[in-house]
């Protein structure tokens, strides 16, 4: 071996690679690796700080608005318009202007930013498990069960989710629905998204399972005894953790949409509680005159998603050990 440094790594992408520092082999693990590929990636890095940045908003939101002199998002005040009505545009007071009824914008994004997280997250991560536990038992078992459960995850796939969340939102949106588990606003909005959109987590993780249960080290902890649901969820499900992130990560966006969409349509979040959707379908009508009450709700829309979608794909650059760069 030379005494300068050299990297190895496994023909195919193994999961190890070792380095080479004067003659000692230090190998790095796949969590070093996946740090490794994920720090090159600026973009990444970027679309994750931003993140960190808007769940510290989300949770300090009272306190965040308190030190920038701002009102409560639920704070009226009419004298903030003019004598037609209209709501006043941007100032050193209310650096996003005020709404129609008087209510200072940034207050209400920053407010909104925590519905927003909630839903992504909270729905996002529901209807993973349920589309991991589904995937592995079809996948696993094959047969008659993968037959029942796949041609239901195609049935729930081939329902339109907007029309579906229009229809439960509507009808869920006054006393609620099952018995009053399901809550108007941001408890059918997370229903909605979890019977709605497990399907696509569940047809990837079984297609991952189709393959991996005929590994050797199935076929092994079978031969000493291990029972199905050890295989499955002690020696199979490690091994999906990561497409289950990416994939993950890339449902949170489009769950956060769909709530923006079906606030926007009223069927969603309900006011007074901020919401970016509803502020913009609030805004549609005076937008020629108070530009800035759609303007800002929509940018925090846009680069929220945006930064999911940046970091959903860098994840899947740095945990794919075939994307190395």
């Amino acid at each position: 071996m030379s005494s300068g440094a050299a990297e190895l790594l496994p023909s195919g992408g193994g999961a190890l690679e070792f380095l080479d520092l004067g003659g000692d082999v230090v190998a790095r693990s796949p969590l070093q690796l996946f740090w490794r590929r994920f720090r090159q990636d600026r973009v990444a890095l970027v679309s994750l700080a931003f993140i960190v940045f808007l769940i510290a908003i989300a949770i300090a939101a009272p306190l965040v608005v308190s030190l920038l002199g701002l009102p409560g998002p639920y704070v009226q005040n009419l004298n903030l318009t003019d004598s037609f009505g209209s709501p006043l545009g941007p100032s050193a007071a209310h650096p996003f202007g005020v709404d129609s009824l008087g209510e200072d914008v940034l207050s209400r994004v920053i407010y909104g930013t925590r519905i927003s997280l909630e839903v992504g997250v909270i729905g996002t991560g529901i209807s993973t498990v349920i589309g991991v536990v589904v995937g592995m038992f079809a996948g696993f078992y094959r047969g008659w069960v993968d037959t029942l459960l796949s041609r239901f995850m195609d049935i729930v796939l081939s329902i339109p989710i907007l029309l579906l969340g229009i229809g439960i939102g509507a009808a869920c949106g006054v006393r609620g629905c099952v018995k009053g588990i399901v809550q108007p606003g941001l408890g059918s909005i997370i229903f909605i998204i979890c019977i709605a959109t497990w399907p696509y987590i569940g047809r990837i993780v079984r297609g991952l399972v189709l393959s991996m249960r005929e590994r050797e080290f199935v076929e092994a902890s079978r031969a000493l005894g291990a029972t199905n649901l050890r295989i499955m969820f002690r020696e199979i499900l490690p091994n999906l953790a990561a497409p289950i992130i990416v994939y993950s990560s890339l449902l949170i966006p489009t769950n956060i949409l769909l709530e923006a969409a079906l606030s926007f349509l009223g069927v969603g979040i309900r006011p007074p509680t901020a919401s970016w959707g509803d502020m913009i379908a609030q805004a549609a009508p005076i937008f020629n005159t108070a530009w800035w009450f759609m303007v800002f709700p929509g940018l925090a829309l846009l680069l929220t998603v945006l930064a999911f979608n940046l970091l959903g794909d860098g994840l899947q650059h740095a945990l794919n050990p075939r994307q190395a760069r």
